[in-house]
């Protein structure tokens, strides 16, 4: 079983535990970490290695900076509303293997915060 099976898997929903976040960066799983969340949201709190994105963006943008759809690709939000849209947009346009790991508000880790 790979990493990527541990998590919830349904027709419209991935959804990925924090620990298994951390998991596939101990493997080494070539990923992309992006926060939905808005740049004073991000610059308040983000999770390391994260890269801003905001939602609003995805729909239009996703491709032209994101142009690998093959590539696994984790997301974010505050509390993971905005990081399922998203993931949604991203199904839609043709990404496989997108995660929703929810919110910051629920990761247990370290954060890079404003100072």
């Amino acid at each position: 079983m790979s990493i990527l099976d541990l998590f919830k898997k349904t027709k419209n929903e991935r959804r990925l535990d924090p620990k298994i976040y951390k998991k596939m960066l101990e493997d080494q799983v070539p990923l992309f970490l992006i926060d939905v969340r808005t740049q004073s949201e991000f610059d308040q709190a983000h999770i390391p290695n994260a890269i801003l994105f905001p939602v609003y963006l995805v729909e239009n943008q996703i491709e032209t900076y994101f142009p690998d759809k093959e590539i696994t690709y984790v997301l974010y939000c505050r509390s993971g509303i905005r990081s399922h849209h998203a993931l949604l947009m991203m199904n839609q346009l043709g990404y496989e293997r997108v995660y929703d790991m929810g919110g910051i508000i629920d990761w247990p880790y370290e954060t890079i915060e404003k100072e």
